[in-house]
């Protein structure tokens, strides 16, 4: 079963204030008050790695000051050539959409709304084939979402075996950006101005490269 993760800190000291190290995620992150609703477009990159390998892009609300839930959605990629498209209200596992089909170079809008902590709903819009899909999510028990934190994020998620989790073979992905990045706070909307940038690193390496600006989140396999 495939499951995100909050935010896992590696061991390697920030750059800076607006910069931080991360066993499973690169990325940008806007820390405050009030998020509810993230979005964001990516085109599906093309995909290299060892058998097994994967990756993912998303957007969502919550996991990194707060990591009582995620409401998230994306697409994950595989070295295989292969894609999905999910969405995900953390601990709980993740699901696929069907009715959405995704290939290399297709341009993908993710979108999360929370209507309330236990409440909202992710959207996946293929803008290359003009398929959309939605999952509504009503009073959920698991885990409330805290609305301290808007999400563009890419993953080295986990595969998980009864309760046994472990990260993926991370896959290299080129170069994905994020595009038309916003996100709702307290009413109004903002930019991705001021967020921390994250990047991977694993074993004392690290696997990416992200940077920003006001709209556009970018990150590079490195």
């Amino acid at each position: 079963m495939r499951q995100s993760h909050p935010k896992i800190d590696s061991e390697l000291a920030p750059h800076d204030k607006f910069q931080e190290y991360s066993e499973n995620w690169s990325g940008a992150v806007l820390v405050s008050t009030g998020y509810t609703s993230v979005t964001g477009i990516i085109t599906a990159p093309s995909v290299s790695g060892s058998s097994g390998s994967a990756g993912s892009a998303w957007v969502g609300i919550d996991g990194d000051t707060c990591d009582t839930a995620i409401l998230q959605t994306g697409i994950d990629w595989y070295a295989d050539g292969t894609y999905d498209a999910w969405y995900e209200w953390y601990p709980s596992y993740a699901d696929d959409f069907s009715g959405i089909s995704i290939s290399e170079g297709d341009e993908i809008q993710m979108t999360v709304t929370a209507t309330s902590t236990t409440s909202g709903s992710a959207v996946i819009e293929n803008l290359t084939t003009g398929e959309i899909v939605s999952q509504d999510f009503s009073d959920v028990t698991d885990g409330s979402l805290c609305e301290y934190n808007a999400e563009w994020i890419i993953e080295d998620f986990e595969e998980c075996d009864g309760n046994s989790c472990s990260l993926v073979p991370f896959a290299d992905f080129g170069t994905v950006e994020f595009t038309s990045c916003s996100a709702i706070q307290d009413g109004s909307t903002v930019g991705v101005s001021g967020a921390t940038i994250l990047d991977i690193e694993q074993n004392g390496k690290v696997l990416t490269s992200c940077s920003d600006t006001s709209s556009t989140v970018t990150c590079t396999y490195e």
